[in-house]
């Protein structure tokens, strides 16, 4: 089947972000006196704000009101915010820029499908936010991955069938929501960790859409 339209995820596949996310969240959990590893933090990636800070709340045993919940998040998203202000279009990830031109020269839709309330904010400041037919980020979705409301949100918007569409997911939980939505999924990152996505590269290094079709055939 031809490829209708292309979505991606954010943080770890167009920029790395996810340094980011890991001392605004490590920041919090010190302040909470709860213990943060970098293996923890693996278990956010893709995990929206609420769910992240439930299961920090969790691994410290720590019982909190609603009102205090959401003063925390809005602490973690301000501490995220000033450093992402240091994001530049440099940041992008190898062969970002090139396949995101490509696909947008070729006419072929091209959506992101991000947990970020930022998202936005980030495409901006990468100078890429014009390539984007559509953007369903944090702002948009109440369930997160693996749940597959953002891709399905997003392919609705491109008006689009989910099996005609291809998402780009660095994250397990992101490579299960296109595959509960009914997506071919490209992953990014390591075979090992995303051996459920239909192929997987390191990087978008030489990922152009003829290589894309090539990967899914």
């Amino acid at each position: 089947m031809a490829i209708a339209a292309c979505l991606f995820d954010m943080d770890g596949v167009i920029v790395d972000t996810a340094r980011f996310h890991f001392r605004a969240w490590h920041r919090l959990a010190d302040s909470l006196g709860v213990p943060f590893t970098e293996e923890q933090n693996e278990e956010l990636k893709g995990v929206s704000r609420v769910d992240s800070l439930e299961k920090i709340l969790q691994w410290g045993n720590l019982v909190l009101s609603g009102t205090k919940k959401i003063e925390l998040m809005n602490l973690k998203n301000k501490w995220y915010l000033e450093y992402v202000e240091q994001v530049k279009p440099q940041d992008m990830l190898p062969g970002v820029p090139e396949f995101l031109r490509e696909l947008h020269e070729a006419g072929i839709p091209i959506g992101l499908g991000s947990s970020s309330r930022n998202a936005v904010l980030i495409l901006d400041k990468l100078g890429i936010m014009s390539l984007f037919s559509t953007v369903i980020d944090g702002t948009k979705v109440h369930l997160s991955k693996p749940n597959p409301e953002v891709f399905i949100k997003g392919a609705r918007e491109l008006g689009i069938a989910p099996a005609s569409a291809v998402v780009f997911e660095d994250a397990i939980s992101g490579v299960e929501a296109a595959r509960a939505g009914g997506f071919r999924c490209i992953g990014v990152g390591d075979p090992a960790v995303l051996s459920r996505a239909d192929a997987v590269v390191p990087d978008l290094t030489g990922m152009s859409i003829s290589r894309m079709q090539e990967l899914l055939c």
